[in-house]
């Protein structure tokens, strides 16, 4: 469950869906990998302002669903979790590496999105739209506000 991150001057709820597939697409992760993936993604959350809500993993892929602070860009976060999983998975498994043809773990690309905890994307536009239109309202009905 995602939680509110308070800073000194700022409180936020931050999350992006990021699927990262394996190279070549590969069908690598099973139940170990999951596990090692799993475990590393715990000590990454201890270490950087990355929360894990939920991690799925297909064969050849990984979905997070992650959090953060408004001032770790996207890329960074990215960056950590592939980079630090693919490390702990290949020191745990070097065999793996093999199957990879001594490639990394994850393809270059990514796939990310934002998520809203609170509405999608058509809710929160109604509700920004509607944002700073009470002036609005009130001087173009203020004659019949008046009789009330």
């Amino acid at each position: 469950m995602s939680i509110y991150l308070h800073k000194s001057h700022n409180g936020s709820v931050l999350l992006y869906h990021l699927v990262f597939p394996t190279k070549y697409r590969r069908l690598v992760v099973d139940d170990a990998v999951d596990r090692l993936i799993r475990d590393i993604c715990l000590e990454i959350g201890k270490r950087y302002e990355i929360h894990f809500v939920e991690i799925g993993t297909d064969k050849d892929h990984v979905h997070f669903l992650v959090q953060s602070v408004p001032m770790m860009p996207v890329t960074r976060i990215v960056t950590i979790i592939k980079s630090l999983t693919a490390r702990y998975v290949f020191d745990k498994m070097p065999e793996l590496k093999e199957e990879l043809w001594g490639s990394s773990l994850w393809t270059s690309g990514y796939y990310g999105s934002t998520v809203g905890k609170h509405g999608n994307e058509t809710v929160i536009g109604k509700y920004v739209k509607e944002q700073g239109r009470e002036s609005e309202y009130i001087q173009i009905h203020k004659d019949q506000l008046r009789l009330l």
